[in-house]
């Protein structure tokens, strides 16, 4: 089979396109650098040099494809996050269109299914539309909970105010929690047994937890076993979010994100959804990385 991964060597893309290849598998990586590739090529991939804004890249680089894994990369300064976030998307389905690609996965988000007030999510809502209208296409809709790796951008403030927290939690409510590591063995196996048609929503959650359980596992890996969890308002978020250097639109984003945590909506189809995958990386898990790049940071 041959795959083409987007995302380069990102934290679920790379052990993808590392788990493809092991198991005999052609593997395209689109990437923006060939060095950040190296690791990839040197196990046997094909580099694609270039943009996923580039249509007519996209087109040569899906061409012989028989599955291809979809992500949408970072913006650094998006002026409207949410629209180009669904640009993207509407140019990975004119590429499928083009060539006729049979299968992709894409990474989207639990809160995918809400067409506003998700924050980022929102975009992926509208990537998940484009690429729902590709006639033809078996569309798995990869759906994980809020990556563990969200919190190392707690660090700062854990090293500065001896606290964690952000405009959600601060009640029994659970946080649905997902591993990088378990998203790619998902994606590895949607796309290797190809058992998806149509449009297919799947969601992927390793742990949920409440967020003091949250900040007591970290604060007891870290040495700091009070650590408390403080819930900002979305004001206070926003703010520290622009004085952390983010631009306007990735703090405004991220707010309205955490607003939807909050109140509870981004996990609505969640909880009534039949389509759930366990993955089997646990929070606890995570924390021996989270301490590692706490003891490494100034």
């Amino acid at each position: 089979m041959h795959y083409v991964i987007t995302g380069g060597a990102g934290h679920i893309s790379k052990p993808l396109a590392l788990e493809l290849l092991k198991k005999g598998h052609a593997v395209t990586v689109i990437g923006r650098s060939a060095g950040n590739l190296k690791e990839l090529t040197d196990a046997g991939a094909q580099a694609a040099i270039g943009s996923v804004e580039d249509l007519a890249f996209l087109a040569r680089s899906f061409s012989g494809a028989d599955a291809v894994y979809l992500m949408i990369p970072p913006f650094q300064q998006p002026r409207n996050w949410k629209a180009e976030i669904g640009k993207i998307g509407e140019n990975y389905a004119a590429a499928i269109r083009q060539t006729g690609v049979p299968y992709a996965v894409l990474l989207s988000s639990i809160g995918a299914d809400l067409p506003d007030g998700c924050g980022p999510v929102s975009g992926l809502y509208l990537a998940e539309k484009a690429l729902e209208q590709v006639p033809g296409l078996n569309l798995l809709k990869l759906r994980p909970g809020y990556f563990y790796t969200n919190f190392l951008g707690n660090i700062s403030l854990i090293k500065t105010a001896g606290i964690i927290g952000s405009n959600f939690g601060g009640t029994e409510e659970k946080i649905v929690l997902s591993s990088t590591e378990d998203i790619a063995a998902a994606a590895a196996e949607a796309l290797q047994q190809l058992n998806f048609t149509n449009s297919t929503v799947q969601y992927l959650v390793s742990d949920e937890l409440d967020t003091a359980s949250i900040a007591a596992a970290i604060g007891n890996t870290i040495g700091i076993p009070n650590l408390p969890w403080v819930p900002f308002t979305d004001a206070q978020l926003e703010e520290g979010l622009l004085a952390a250097g983010l631009a306007p639109q990735l703090a405004a984003n991220y707010t309205e994100m955490g607003a939807a945590i909050r109140s509870g909506k981004m996990f609505g189809d969640y909880r009534t959804s039949t389509a759930q995958k366990r993955g089997t990386r646990t929070f606890k898990d995570f924390l021996p990385l989270f301490k590692a790049a706490y003891s490494a940071a100034s």
